[in-house]
């Protein structure tokens, strides 16, 4: 085994959720002194959260890593991919090199990740995290409206299938990653009363992005794609 002090560091390094500008200096600075960038691969190729670090970074001369994790709710199907992705990684780390891995948005909000990191950590590696711009923080500011109305307003931040559960919470409520599922959740957002006070940004930050200020307007059949952030305001 390779002593800790001879390994390389993992960075969950936050990319934001779309516009290179909304990267941090932490964050290029980071990618700029990483020999090598671990970065999620679709079953298409696309390595979404490479492409905005390149609009940032020149990572010419890097040791590129994909990684692969299927759209699956199967918790051993997931497992066996998060495995294998760190293995992947262990590989360089125990070259000595530090790794930086790309993460949509902020490293902390439902980010792959955290599943590595504790795979990881668990076998003595050292990892770190670099904070970035949420999605649902970079919609708020494309629609041009608060997420809340004061300070002693609560936010509540669920997943697009959770919106049945939170929405009669008191405050606003960011229901991310809806896209899949957004006909049952506007669904659920009329039953509630919440959609003429819903917005949602689609692909917050890349060239496809879309913005609708009032859901009530959206025609539920719409395909939204999967990068769907849902802002509902009390």
């Amino acid at each position: 085994m390779v002593e800790s002090s001879h390994r390389g560091i993992l960075y969950g390094v936050s990319v934001g959720p779309g516009d290179p500008e909304l990267m941090t200096l932490q964050a290029v600075r980071r990618l700029q002194s990483c020999p090598v960038i671990a970065a999620p691969q679709t079953k298409s190729g696309q390595m979404l959260a490479l492409e905005i670090a390149q609009g940032a970074v020149d990572l010419t001369g890097k040791t590129i890593v994909p990684l692969h994790f299927p759209m699956s709710r199967n918790g051993d199907t997931l497992r066996e991919a998060h495995t294998q992705a760190a293995e992947m990684l262990r590989h360089h780390l125990d070259a000595g090199q530090d790794v930086a891995m790309l993460n949509l948005g902020d490293v902390s909000v439902y980010a792959t990740f955290g599943y590595l990191q504790e795979i990881l950590q668990a076998e003595g590696y050292e990892t770190r995290m670099l904070a970035g711009v949420p999605s649902f923080c970079a919609s708020a500011a494309r629609l041009n409206q608060p997420l809340t109305a004061g300070m002693d307003e609560p936010l509540t931040i669920a997943p697009g299938g959770s919106a049945d559960e939170v929405l009669d919470n008191a405050g606003s409520k960011v229901l991310m990653k809806t896209g899949r599922q957004l006909p049952q959740t506007l669904a659920v957002l009329a039953a509630h009363g919440k959609l003429e006070h819903s917005a949602m940004v689609c692909n917050c930050g890349l060239p496809n992005e879309e913005v609708w200020p009032d859901l009530s307007q959206y025609e539920a059949a719409r395909p939204a794609g999967y990068f769907a952030t849902i802002l509902v305001k009390e």
